[in-house]
C-alpha cells in the first residue's frame, strides 16, 4: 500500500517514545502536516510547538540537545531548510545532536505550488560538512532510518514525502547508514534514484529491459556521507551513470555524483530531475510534466543510451 514517508516518520516516532525517554520532538505549526501529533498525543510533555517561529525552534533544539536530550525538529522543508543560517551555527557548527525533518519535498507535494516545494533543500544542507542526509523511498526504509536516527549523535537531515509512495522493499530489508542499496543489476549503465521517484525509475528500467538494456538500478537513501565506493565501482563496470530524483539537479543527488565521478572515475553522466522552478499543480501531472514519471524517466534514459 502506497504511503507517504512523513506518516511512516510519524508512526515510528511516536513509537520510539517509549523506549527513547530522550527524544524530544519540536514542531512550527504543522504537525498535523508533519504527522508529529501522534508523538504529541502520546507525550505531550516532550512535545514542543513552536508556531510559526523556525529561526527560534532550530536554536531551542540545538539548546536540548547540547544539554543531553534527543531532538527531531519538523516543518515543511522549504520553511524549516529556509532558515539556513541558523541550521549552520546552532546545530552544524555547534554539532548539535538535532535530527531536522524536512517534509513536502519535491513537485510531487503538488496544488500548494512552488511556495511550498523544497527543490533546494539538499544542496544547501550538503554544504555542511557534518550534516547526514537521508531521503527514505518507502514506508519500510523510512521507519528504518528513524530508528537510526533515533540513536544518532550528529546532525542529520531527514527529507520526507506528502505523497504515498509504492513499496520497494520487502520485509527483509535492513537500512544501511552510508551505504547504496542496489535493487536491480545490469551491466550497460547505472541508475542511482532516491526518494520519491525511486519507483518510477525502477518501473522505467524493468520495461527497457525489454527493450535490450541491461540497466542496474541503486537506491541511494544516504545523500551524505555518499557510498563513494560503490558509485566508483559501479561507474568503472558500467561506463554510464544515470541519476534521478525529485529535487534540482544542481547540487542534489546529480550534483553529489557528479563531484563524486569528476574526482575519482570520469564518466558519462545524465542527470534527471527539476532544471526550473515548480509550478501547482496535481502530483501525477506535475510528474508528467516534468519527466520525473515512469514514462517521462523512460524516455529520457533511452535517449541517453542511445547517444552511443
Amino acid at each position: 500500500m502506497a504511503k507517504a514517508t512523513r506518516v511512516s516518520f510519524g508512526e515510528q516516532l511516536a513509537e520510539l517514545g517509549s523506549t527513547h525517554p530522550d527524544v524530544v520532538v519540536f514542531d512550527a505549526d504543522l504537525s498535523k502536516s508533519t504527522q508529529t501529533w501522534m508523538f504529541a498525543e502520546k507525550f505531550p510533555h516532550r512535545f514542543f510547538e513552536m508556531g510559526i517561529q523556525e529561526h527560534n525552534m532550530i536554536g531551542a533544539a540545538a539548546g536540548m540537545a547540547l544539554s543531553g536530550k534527543k531532538p527531531f525538529i519538523c516543518s515543511f522543508s522549504t520553511f524549516v531548510v529556509g532558515r539556513f543560517e541558523v541550521i549552520r551555527m546552532s546545530i552544524g557548527y555547534s554539532e548539535a545532536n538535532v535530527t531536522v525533518v524536512g517534509t513536502h519535498c519535491g513537485v510531487a507535494i503538488g496544488e500548494d505550488g512552488y511556495s511550498q516545494m523544497a527543490l533546494e533543500d539538499i544542496a544547501l544542507m550538503r554544504t555542511l560538512p557534518n550534516m547526514a542526509i537521508i531521503q527514505p523511498a518507502d514506508d519500510r526504509e523510512a521507519k528504518a532510518a528513524v530508528r537510526f536516527l533515533a540513536e544518532y549523535d550528529q546532525p542529520a537531515f531527514l527529507r520526507l514525502t506528502r505523497q504515498g509512495l509504492e513499496d520497494v522493499h520487502d520485509d527483509s530489508y535492513t537500512f544501511a547508514f552510508g551505504k547504496a542499496d542496489e535493487l536491480r543489476g545490469g551491466g550497460d549503465a547505472v541508475i542511482f534514484a532516491t526518494g520519491g521517484v525511486l519507483h518510477n525509475a525502477l518501473r522505467a528500467a524493468e520495461e527497457l529491459a525489454g527493450e535490450g538494456m541491461d540497466l542496474r538500478v541503486v537506491n541511494i537513501h544516504t545523500i551524505a556521507p555518499l557510498d563513494v565506493d560503490y558509485v566508483v565501482r559501479a561507474a568503472k563496470e558500467t561506463g554510464r551513470v544515470i541519476t534521478v530524483e525529485d529535487h534540482s539537479v544542481v547540487g542534489g543527488l546529480g550534483g553529489a555524483i557528479a563531484e563524486t565521478l569528476g574526482e575519482h572515475q570520469p564518466t558519462r553522466m545524465k542527470r534527471i530531475g527539476m532544471h526550473s522552478y515548480g509550478r501547482s499543480g496535481t502530483p501525477t501531472d506535475l510528474y508528467t510534466h516534468y519527466g520525473l514519471d515512469m514514462a517521462g524517466i523512460k524516455k529520457q534514459i533511452a535517449a541517453f543510451m542511445q547517444q552511443g
